[in-house]
């Protein structure tokens, strides 16, 4: 069965916070969701499995420019391509929008999040030192050019 990746909307942010504490120490609030998707600041995507929210995305389109915000998958469904999915919607949408190029962060010790962004040709642009406040671990900060990678 293949998962059907969709938007998410308001009616979805209590889904959102449950999966949000369950994968990250330091997590958005319930309020951060709503301004965010009021104001359109950002696009949420996800997947559910047997009406859980198994995985969700969220990403900032600005200009040419898309910025990974979030992306988590919940521990029960991890290593089941649920990342690559969310990933590979937000590329559909960013071709259909005329976005030329992504960014975003990740924390130094996340080798799954690190292995499946180099999947899909990020590079390494550079370092933040100590930037994740709950650990105070660095991030690294990424590229893709859609141009240099189109098929």
């Amino acid at each position: 069965m293949k998962d059907e990746v969709v938007e998410l909307g308001e009616p979805d942010v209590g889904d959102l916070i449950e999966l949000e504490a369950l994968c990250f120490d330091y997590h958005w609030t319930r309020e951060q969701f709503l301004l965010g998707l009021e104001a359109g600041a950002f696009k949420v995507i996800g997947v559910r499995r047997d009406g859980v929210l198994a995985g969700y995305m969220a990403f900032s389109l600005i200009a040419d420019e898309m910025e990974i915000l979030n992306l988590a998958v919940h521990p029960d469904f991890r290593r089941q391509g649920l990342g690559e999915a969310l990933l590979a919607r937000s590329f559909e949408i960013c071709s259909q929008s005329g976005i030329t190029k992504s960014f975003l962060d990740v924390k130094v010790s996340n080798d799954p999040a690190l292995a499946l962004y180099r999947k899909f040709g990020y590079k390494k642009i550079g370092v933040r030192k100590k930037y994740y406040p709950d650990t105070r671990e660095d991030a690294l900060l990424f590229r893709y050019d859609f141009q240099n990678n189109e098929a």
